[in-house]
């Protein structure tokens, strides 16, 4: 549902909307003004995940930055407004786990966010130094999904991650990569161990994890965050200054952003996708995403042949 601090005028900048003034507002968000953005369970539990989440990679890199944590701190109340929950984040990612720790520590809206982080370390020991450093960053007694990072050591810190699991210091463990050379080591993994959890890159031009990587996890029903959803930008890069489809409104789809979003989401094995975002105008319109009517197959394959085209 639409907020009850939900700032108009800001949105309606975003869509290039603002001189249309109160006659527009209700035109573009009547699809949500009584919806709640879709989720999805995770199958090893069916605690129910929002598909739409947030990445950290970069974005969350300010280090003690007053200014820039003020910004990144509106770019987490507005995700929590719109329902979002799902944070992921790594050792990787410079100060990003200390940043969402520090952030999230006395906001209101703490308990409402699903956090995930990563082990990106090889060996027994600096694994579990990492992943205890992580939950001292974060500052949390339990992470919610542990994961181990580009595969990384995975023989040993899958151990490790049962273990934790098994103790209650996490919720949830799994693997991830954001290469589609990597897909077939994910799914002998997944094959293998069980993850809860795979995480992986997945776009509308990017379909490899198409071939086989989908059937595996639909077969040991594995829950999945997609990482790379806009291609690190290039896919912006690429409709610059080109027209949305006139069909793209039957899916309530309003930007580029959520075009890109909305066809992955179509995916059904997707549980959530993770674009990552300093801009509070942009978590916004990547939450709207979750909202409203997905494509079917075959407005997927023409939200592709219309890209291709362009």
């Amino acid at each position: 549902m639409i907020p009850e601090n939900y700032n108009r005028r800001d949105v309606l900048k975003i869509y290039g909307l603002s001189g249309l003034g109160l006659m527009a507002y209700p035109i573009l968000f009547s699809f949500i003004a009584n919806e709640e953005i879709l989720e999805r369970p995770i199958p090893s539990s069916n605690q129910l995940l929002p598909v739409v989440g947030l990445g950290t990679w970069q974005t969350f890199d300010v280090g003690n930055s007053v200014s820039e944590r003020k910004v990144l701190i509106e770019v987490l109340s507005k995700m929590n407004n719109y329902g979002g929950r799902v944070i992921d984040s790594s050792p990787m990612y410079g100060s990003s786990e200390a940043v969402v720790g520090d952030l999230t520590f006395n906001a209101d809206f703490a308990k409402s966010f699903f956090y995930a982080t990563k082990v990106w370390t090889a060996g027994r020991d600096a694994g579990i130094n990492q992943m205890e450093n992580s939950l001292k960053l974060l500052k949390r007694q339990r992470i919610d999904l542990m994961q181990i990072h580009n595969l990384v050591d995975w023989k040993t810190h899958v151990k490790a991650l049962k273990s934790w699991k098994e103790q209650g210091k996490i919720k949830y463990w799994g693997i991830t990569h954001y290469t589609d050379a990597a897909h077939s080591d994910l799914e002998e993994v997944i094959k293998s161990e069980s993850p809860d959890f795979v995480q992986f890159n997945y776009s509308i031009l990017s379909r490899h994890a198409e071939k086989s990587l989908f059937e595996v996890i639909q077969k040991h029903k594995t829950a999945v965050l997609i990482n790379r959803p806009f291609e690190g930008g290039n896919l912006f890069r690429m409709v610059k200054g080109k027209p949305l489809p006139v069909w793209a409104k039957d899916f309530n789809i309003t930007s580029w952003g959520q075009y890109f979003l909305k066809f992955i989401l179509s995916n059904e094995l997707v549980t959530c996708v993770i674009p990552g975002t300093s801009k509070p105008h942009h978590i916004i319109d990547n939450m709207i995403a979750g909202f409203g009517r997905m494509p079917d197959e075959r407005a997927r394959e023409l939200m592709v042949s219309y890209l291709k085209k362009l």
